[in-house]
């Protein structure tokens, strides 16, 4: 039978002593964009605002050292980061915060998604990042102008055909609004009377 020395740690005590220093490096994070999200970007711009993401602990508090990975879709919208490739990563600060700047987008238009997953020790934690590629170099605000353009033009269209159907009416004043379409005039003819004999 075995006896641990006085003052000494059993096996118990041992393995307790070796998890309470191992747990204690485990840090809980968890992850929230504080600037970025739903961002829309016109097409083949650079983005002129960061995606900061804010990584905190169990308790809310800041993780600092943090390694946060930002990654692109490889299809479709989207683009590069500033360094050119479609994932990079960031260190946080002592306030949780990492952030990427310059990101390129491409032309393809509509929603795309980034991915963002953060490790600190033991622990790691992701999230979705949605934003948007507008079509066109305005972006979005370039749709209502669109529209209005072609009003203006069918207005001016409708005008001209206004025009010519008056000329081929002959009439140099305004055009009246045409009536009803009157029926054509009925003409009568009379001949011989036909007269046929047999049984009705």
């Amino acid at each position: 039978m075995y006896l641990a020395p006085r003052g000494g740690l059993t096996g118990l005590g041992l393995l307790a002593a070796i998890c309470g220093s191992l747990c204690a490096q485990t840090v809980i994070v968890r992850l929230r964009a504080v600037e970025g999200e739903g961002a829309v970007h016109p097409a083949g711009s650079r983005s002129a605002r960061p995606l900061t993401i804010e990584v905190t602990d169990e308790t809310g508090q800041p993780v600092q050292g943090a390694a946060v990975s930002f990654r692109l879709p490889e299809e479709g919208p989207g683009g590069v980061f500033a360094n050119g490739l479609g994932t990079d990563v960031v260190i946080s600060d002592s306030n949780g915060h990492a952030s990427v700047r310059g990101m390129r987008l491409n032309r393809s238009a509509g929603p795309f998604e980034i991915r963002v997953t953060a490790s600190k020790d033991q622990a790691r934690a992701g999230i979705v990042v949605r934003q948007f590629i507008a079509s066109g170099p305005a972006g979005a605000a370039a749709k209502p102008g669109f529209s209005k353009k072609w009003v203006v033009v069918g207005l001016v269209a409708a005008g001209a055909l206004g025009g010519i159907l008056g000329g081929t009416r002959g009439g140099g004043g305004p055009v009246a609004s045409p009536g009803p379409a009157q029926p054509p005039p009925v003409v009568l003819t009379i001949g011989a009377p036909t007269v046929t004999i047999g049984k009705p």
